[in-house]
């Protein structure tokens, strides 16, 4: 595996792919905030600026990202506020120089939203309830699902064997990953048989733009398959009862549109114990790409390792509480 896969793609090599597929560029570029991907502002003679998103080595086959495009552009045919990428040349993907693939997109500007605003919480959950209805018309056939040992078993697993784990602290992250799996094992048993449907996959904050007409949803390279919940846990903050308060506000829009399965509610810890076991991973697989120890210098510490170990040791309890409301 390369791990500098970036090595090579210089800001002459981003403007001469564009330059190459037909977008005249002008010089300007400004490198945005992401580290899986690659992702630009270019500028473009007599245009917009566009967006373009050049896609890890390795991480994504072809099929998988026209899926992910396919998505976004079945969202906005239906007036859903999602950003897909342009087609140039007859394609959502193109080959750029060196091997690079890339996808370029309409810049869409806006903030992050104010959830203590009144009515903001009721108007992502209207918009997340019409992604979902519209998810869960089929299956991905190329992308894969977040479940347990995609996103629990395998990450730890890897951590384990490839010694990121400090010796001293191997035995107790062994006892709290399996005790945390458990744990969220339990979680599912008591969800019972929840939908799988085509979802954002990474339905945080940085990933909504708010503008004076509302809402939308960028970046769908995590898009899998999973429970509806995914999408909506990472918009809940504070204490136990502010949540709740929250939860409430988001499924009055968001059951306007799509029905919302209340045992799913028996998810919420145990998908973000797995986001925070495979968070882990996902640093530590990148650990050898140049960026990760600039942008995370507090990750792979002796402190950082007894902190995730506690997190997770905080989880379990969280787990075996009651769901925020009763089931």
């Amino acid at each position: 595996m390369n791990t500098t896969p970036y090595a090579t793609l210089t800001p002459d090599t981003v403007l001469d792919s564009l330059d190459a597929v037909g977008l005249a560029t002008s010089g300007h570029l400004l490198t945005l905030n992401s580290f899986e991907n690659r992702v630009f502002q270019v500028g473009i003679d007599d245009g917009a600026p566009v967006i373009a998103k050049f896609y890890r080595p390795g991480r994504w086959n072809d099929a998988q990202i026209f899926e992910e495009h396919a998505f976004t552009a079945e969202l906005a045919a239906l007036e859903i506020p999602a950003v897909p990428p342009l087609e140039i040349n007859g394609s959502t993907l193109n080959p750029g120089i060196d091997g690079f693939r890339f996808a370029v997109f309409p810049r869409q500007g806006g903030r992050a939203p104010e959830l203590d605003r009144e009515g903001t919480l009721e108007w992502l959950g209207r918009f997340l309830g019409r992604i979902h209805a519209v998810g869960a018309t089929r299956p991905f056939e190329h992308r894969p699902a977040l479940t347990p040992a995609s996103f629990g078993e395998t990450p730890s697993r890897w951590l384990i064997e490839t010694g990121f784990i400090p010796l001293e602290l191997k035995t107790a992250y062994q006892q709290v990953i399996a005790d945390a799996l458990a744990g969220v094992s339990q979680a599912f048993e008591r969800a019972g048989n929840v939908r799988t449907i085509r979802l954002h996959g990474d339905c945080h904050l940085g990933n909504v733009l708010w503008t004076d007409g509302g809402p939308h949803f960028v970046d769908f390279d995590d898009a899998r398959s999973g429970p509806a919940v995914q999408d909506l846990w990472m918009l809940l903050s504070g204490e136990r009862h502010e949540r709740i308060s929250q939860l409430a506000d988001l499924l009055a829009g968001y059951e306007d549109f799509c029905d919302f399965d209340a045992r799913e509610l028996h998810l919420v810890e145990a998908m973000r114990t797995l986001r925070q076991i495979h968070y882990a991973g996902w640093l530590a697989q990148r650990w050898d790409d140049p960026a990760f120890p600039a942008a995370f210098p507090w990750f792979n510490t002796m402190n950082y390792w007894q902190e995730h170990i506690y997190a997770l040791r905080e989880q379990i309890e969280a787990m075996a509480e009651p769901p925020l409301w009763p089931v």
